[in-house]
């Protein structure tokens, strides 16, 4: 948002169905000056870490929003101002923030009783107008104020801990996850009921009291607490909720990559030196699985209601580990049935910078039907993967290990040769794939690998 003489920054809407985000780190401090697209700040959703670039240039006067707080969509976030313009100091300790829009008040006082007579109706309470200053009422952020809302819970009690002493997203929980509560709002007169005869007694019930929240267990010597990620109890929540969804089976089956070994080595230098692209082992596993999928929709397809919904396209998810292993994220290439290995190569080499610099959007990792994860690049030789809901089928691909195995030699007798060999997992939906069916799809899976060039 502009005005003639400043630019106002605010919380990009991240995709249809993300309504706040994290700031995780701002690049640049009140007074340094910054140029239009370059990065402002970097910040967290429950689908992916990004960096938001400047809409403006001039010089960052105001940042309005501290590091770690949590805002909704269209929160202004920072105020960039022309080239000489004057700094504003921070906010002193108890003023309130200015918020997007309307910013919300909270009354800390309990609220009046209403007298019920047993003739005349109760009028609804008016609603009180938030002022524009403390007197007794607490600003806080929308995403707050849903919270507290939820549980019953007055801000006003809660200790803030964000600029100007205001109540943030993490105050509001630690609040809530502690026990305490608010005082109370004084309860409503009851109305005047006519006697009537009394109801039977019924026999006394003994009363178990709640088990109390277990307090979190203190930190020991060398113990490091921090603060879960936007992007890491995404992950968290969505892992449980598939485990509780779909029916994981997973089924492995042992491939013989000679022919692909063979062939890489013969494109390596063509595709480095024509494309700038390493054809990766990755590349010809995903190329050969989009091909089998076209055999096999109900693998590539998904569960909804008690309908099955197959389609002819395959969008396909490539999980990407980020830096120290502190993030999963699974951006996706769509529409992969109509790569060829050299599309497929860029694709896979796109999404994984691309992810590992913060440049996705929250669109780049929707709309996946089948996904693959590649633990065998750490030397991992087997695993079962969680399915990503809503899809039913994930590959997975572990490391490429050269172990004796039983092949024919040129008269058909049976001898053992070193082959580079490599476990491949299927993990299935079972409430929609068979066994039998997940069995078939490995099978033209391996041939197609241990027969790459008649097959590409």
């Amino acid at each position: 948002m502009a005005t003639e003489t400043q630019v106002e920054v605010v919380m990009p809407q991240m995709g249809v169905s993300v309504s706040e985000g994290t700031i995780t780190k701002w690049l640049k401090q009140p007074g340094e000056a910054i140029a239009r697209d370059e990065p402002l700040l970097e910040i967290s959703t429950d689908k992916v870490d990004t960096e938001v670039p400047s809409p403006g240039e001039g010089i960052v006067t105001e940042i309005l929003v501290a590091e770690g707080e949590t805002v909704d969509v269209g929160t202004v976030l920072a105020v960039i101002a022309p080239a000489g313009s004057a700094v504003a100091e921070p906010a002193e300790a108890g003023a309130p923030v200015a918020e997007v829009a309307e910013p919300l008040a909270v009354a800390t006082e309990p609220l009046p009783t209403v007298a019920v007579g047993s003739e005349s109706q109760a009028q609804p309470a008016a609603a009180p107008v938030a002022p524009a200053s403390g007197n007794g009422r607490t600003f806080v952020s929308p995403v707050v104020a849903r919270i507290a809302s939820e549980h019953g819970v007055d801000p006003g009690v809660v200790p803030g801990t964000g600029t100007g002493g205001r109540v943030t997203k993490k105050d509001i929980l630690a609040f809530i996850e502690s026990g305490a509560q608010a005082p109370p709002a004084a309860a409503v007169a009851p109305a005047p009921v006519a006697p009537t005869a009394p109801p039977a007694p019924a026999p006394p019930v003994a009363a178990k009291p709640a088990p109390p929240a277990p307090a979190p267990a203190p930190l020991q010597v060398g113990e490091v607490e921090e603060p879960m990620s936007a992007m890491r109890r995404g992950v968290m929540e969505h892992m449980r909720r598939s485990l509780d969804t779909s029916a994981h089976v997973t089924s492995a089956i042992e491939v013989d990559l000679s022919r692909i070994v063979s062939a890489r080595e013969r494109l390596k230098k063509e595709y480095q030196a024509s494309y700038g692209v390493n054809p990766t082992y990755l590349a010809f596993i995903a190329h050969a699985t989009v091909e089998v999928l076209r055999d096999y929709p109900w693998v590539n397809a998904e569960i909804r209601g008690e309908s099955i919904v197959s389609r002819p396209w395959v969008n396909l998810g490539i999980a990407v580990a980020l830096a120290d292993g502190k993030g999963l994220i699974v951006p996706v290439i769509r529409n992969a049935q109509d790569l060829n290995l050299l599309g497929m190569a860029r694709a896979i080499a796109d999404i994984a910078t691309r992810a590992r610099t913060k440049k996705l959007l929250p669109d780049d990792v929707q709309g996946g039907t089948f996904t693959i994860t590649n633990p065998g690049g750490f030397g991992t030789f087997h695993g079962t993967p969680i399915i990503s809901q809503p899809q039913v089928g994930i590959l997975g691909t572990y490391a490429l290990v050269k172990r004796p195995w039983v092949v024919q030699d040129e008269l058909g007798q049976d001898v053992i040769a070193i082959r580079p060999l490599m476990n491949i997992t299927l993990t299935y939906d079972h409430r929609l794939v068979d066994g039998a069916y997940s069995g078939a799809f490995l099978r033209d899976l391996k041939e197609r690998l241990e027969n790459w060039e008649q097959a590409d």
